[in-house]
C-alpha cells in the first residue's frame, strides 16, 4: 500500500470503527471515495475476522459438547460364519451413534455430514462437523469393501460406508463406544502412572466442577467416583482432553 493509499486509509480508520464494525468501515471508505485497494483491504480484514470468530465459536461449542459427552452403548449383536469359524461381536450401530451424538451436537449449533468416494480398491468416507457460523472440521477414513458374512458386492460397499461413517464421527468428536471390543484379543490392563495420576488430579482440582460434572467425568472414564488409580494408561490423553475441554468451556462463560 503506497503513501497515498495509507493516507486514504487513515481517513477511514476512525476510533469508533472496531473489529465488529468492518461493514461500517467499508461503507465509509466508499462514501469517502477511497481507492479500490483500501476498500479491498477492509473487505479482506472483515473476511479474516469473520473466519476467526467462526473458528472460535466452533471450538467453544465443541468444548461444551465434550464437557458433557453422550454415552453410547453397543446395541447390536453380530454373529456370522467365516472360513476360520464363527465371528461374533457387539457394536453400536450407525443410528445409535448418530442419533445420540447429533442430538447433543445440535444443542451447541453443530451438525455432522458425510461425503463418500470410491476408488479401485478402497472406499473413503469424510465426516464434517460444521458450526452455524460457518467453521467446520473434518476427518477421513478408508477401507476395502466389507465382504464378511457372505455379503454381495453392493452389500459389501454399503457395510463399509456405514462402518466408516460411524467411526469418522466418533473420531472427529473424540468419543468411543462403551465396552469397545478388541477383536477377541486379551491383554493385561495398564493403569496410569503416579505422575500421570498427579497430572490429572491437578487439572481436575483446578477446575470448578459441579458434582454432576465430576460424576460424568468418572463415568466417561469408566471408573468409580474418585478412583483415579483405575484410569487406564491408554485413556490418559482422553482424560486430559476432557478436562481441558471443560476448562475452556467454563472460561468461555466468564
Amino acid at each position: 500500500m503506497n503513501e497515498a493509499t495509507l493516507a486514504e486509509a487513515k481517513k477511514v480508520i476512525i476510533p469508533e470503527i472496531v473489529e465488529s464494525n468492518y461493514d461500517k468501515a467499508i461503507n465509509l471508505a466508499i462514501e469517502q471515495k477511497s481507492d479500490l485497494a483500501t476498500i479491498e483491504k477492509f473487505m479482506d480484514l472483515r473476511e479474516r475476522w469473520e473466519k476467526n470468530e467462526a473458528r472460535k465459536s466452533y471450538n467453544e461449542a465443541m468444548a461444551k459438547f465434550k464437557a458433557n459427552p453422550p454415552e453410547i452403548d453397543k446395541n447390536k449383536h453380530v454373529k456370522f460364519q467365516t472360513l476360520k469359524g464363527t465371528t461374533e461381536y457387539n457394536h453400536a450401530d450407525l443410528f445409535n451413534v448418530t442419533d445420540k451424538i447429533s442430538s447433543e451436537l445440535s444443542k451447541y449449533g453443530l451438525s455432522a455430514s458425510w461425503t463418500t468416494a470410491q476408488g479401485d480398491k478402497a472406499i473413503s468416507v469424510t465426516c464434517k462437523i460444521s458450526h452455524v457460523k460457518g467453521h467446520h472440521e473434518e476427518t477421513t477414513l478408508s477401507s476395502s469393501p466389507d465382504d464378511s458374512g457372505g455379503k454381495n458386492s453392493i452389500q459389501a460397499i454399503g457395510s463399509a460406508v456405514t462402518y466408516l461413517q460411524r467411526y469418522t464421527l466418533l473420531a472427529l468428536t473424540g468419543l468411543a463406544t462403551r465396552e469397545q471390543d478388541n477383536d477377541g484379543k486379551t491383554e493385561d490392563v495398564k493403569y496410569i502412572s503416579d505422575k500421570q495420576k498427579s497430572t490429572i488430579i491437578d487439572m481436575f482440582n483446578s477446575i470448578d466442577l459441579t458434582e454432576i460434572q465430576k460424576a460424568n467425568f468418572f463415568k466417561y472414564m469408566g471408573v468409580e467416583k474418585d478412583d483415579f488409580d483405575k484410569i487406564k494408561e491408554a485413556d490418559f490423553a482422553k482424560a486430559m482432553n476432557t478436562l481441558k475441554a471443560t476448562q475452556q468451556a467454563k472460561g468461555a462463560k466468564k
